[in-house]
């Protein structure tokens, strides 16, 4: 692919000025792959004071020397770092002489390429062998890379999640071996790569490696306390495996990021409400004891409050309870007033994603889809004499008189108008309506009435019938 001009032109700017400059990190990785990158990071021999020489309007407030130009391309003098004290930042920032140093000191191998403005590719480590092999390698001793950064063992699984490829052996030993380290980690930083491996399309594989790395264990332990755990006879899966087989539903069918996160967390309370072995075990209340798991493993890992609430609602009501024959609609308003309007149909998803995890072939049976066509049919407004800019105390202030059935009358007959044309559902235009049908005898008012209200009926029965087509139900 080609560099776009507007970032050709800033890399030209600073040769123009006798300083070297390169594409680094993963917009080169992503040019090689033949696919746009998001965001663009230039490496440098200027020094900060001399970058902004070049580019005037802008600034940098930060110990690496990063200078934004255009609002979005990073440009950062080569550096080099030495000891990380803390597992996650350098004891302190040194510049390097040349852009080999400076890609010495990058995470990984599909990172640490350099690429000049003709597209003339640096590679001291043999990165573009990994992309043609789809590996994610450390950048030399993987050991000193994580104990640099312990984040980046995260990081290494996130990659491979994203871009759909293999952690090299090697790198691999290192991360179980340093995997406790990951506890010197801040839980945002852990956090914002969790969110990105549950939204890779390999959601499934990747957290998944991060069990057989160690890295589940000291991040979100909930979960791999499932590893092991058999279930009843309704599974055919233990309780962690069902779990991912969850994610990889909800993954597949692209569904969002409250509904991902709570299907890997839906049956979390199972292992610790166990009762029982065997075909016969029971988990009661799981998902009451998961919900409040969901809780403090979202509060611990910093997520936003509105999310959490979102999914812990998701993983209360996972379990809600619907049959054709035997749930009215006033239980369906209340299981949507729990959970939310705005919710309701990310909970159907969470549902459907527990069922083939469960190991069962259909993920939207009847009873699923007749409830559908219940929540579709109950959050319509109903077509009522409430709809109208006018009351029955209108009605009987225009009339001069007390209750009658002609009120009612005269409403049905005024609700039948708009339904014929909304635009009259003006007071005005009701209330003039409404003092010429009070000329009519009653008989003539509930004779039209009546006409009224099967034309009502009759609009209802065709998009209840059109609702239940949508479904496939009876």
């Amino acid at each position: 692919m080609k560099i776009p001009a507007e970032i050709k032109k800033i890399l030209n700017q600073l040769e123009k000025h006798n300083f070297s400059a390169f594409l680094v990190g993963g917009c080169v990785r992503d040019l090689l792959r033949g696919i746009g990158p998001k965001d663009y990071d230039i490496a440098t021999d200027a020094t900060p004071e001399e970058i902004i020489k070049i580019f005037p309007d802008n600034f940098y407030e930060n110990d690496f020397g990063t200078v934004t130009v255009n609002g979005s391309v990073e440009i950062t003098p080569y550096r080099k770092e030495g000891r990380y004290s803390d597992k996650r930042h350098p004891d302190k920032i040194q510049w390097a002489k040349t852009i080999e140093e400076d890609l010495s000191r990058r995470d990984f191998t599909v990172n640490a390429m350099a690429a000049d403005s003709k597209l003339a590719v640096i590679d001291p480590f043999g990165s573009r062998q990994d992309l043609k092999n789809k590996l994610i390698r450390a950048v030399g001793s993987p050991d000193d890379r994580f104990s640099e950064d312990a984040l980046r063992m995260i990081r290494a699984v996130r990659l491979a999640s994203v871009l759909g490829y293999e952690i090299e052996a090697e790198t691999k030993k290192a991360i179980s071996k340093n995997a406790k380290l990951i506890k010197a980690v801040s839980a945002e930083r852990i956090r914002d790569e969790f969110v990105k491996i549950i939204m890779s399309d390999n959601a499934y594989p990747g957290i998944e490696m991060m069990r057989s790395l160690g890295l589940l264990r000291y991040t979100i332990p909930e979960i791999e306390e499932g590893y092991g755990v058999s279930q009843n006879k309704h599974h055919s899966y233990d309780c962690y495996q069902h779990s991912l087989y969850a994610l990889k539903y909800a993954t597949e069918k692209k569904f969002n990021f409250h509904v991902r996160v709570a299907s890997l967390l839906h049956d979390v309370g199972k292992p610790r409400s166990k009762r029982g072995e065997g075909k016969n075990s029971t988990f009661y209340g799981h998902e009451v004891i998961g919900a409040r798991m969901t809780e403090k493993i979202l509060n611990r890992l910093k997520f936003k409050k509105s999310d959490i609430e979102r999914i812990v609602k998701l993983v209360r009501y996972h379990l809600f309870y619907y049959n054709v024959d035997e749930v009215t609609e006033s239980s369906v308003r209340r299981l949507v007033r729990k959970v939310g309007p705005e919710a309701i149909s990310e909970l159907l998803e969470v549902r459907m994603a527990d069922r083939i995890g469960s190991g069962v072939p259909k993920a939207e049976p009847y009873k699923l889809r007749h409830l559908k066509y219940i929540i579709e049919k109950i959050s319509k407004d109903p077509i009522s004499v409430k709809n109208l800019k006018i009351n029955g105390e209108d009605i009987k202030k225009i009339l001069n008189s007390g209750p009658g059935p002609k009120i009612g009358f005269i409403l049905d007959i005024l609700l039948g108008l708009v339904i014929d044309d909304p635009k009259l559902n003006k007071k005005s235009v009701l209330a003039k309506e409404a003092k010429k049908l009070a000329e009519m005898t009653e008989k003539e008012l509930k004779s039209v009435a009546l006409q009224s209200r099967q034309k009502r009926d009759r609009i209802v029965n065709k998009e209840d019938k059109m609702t239940k087509q949508k479904y496939w139900v009876t």
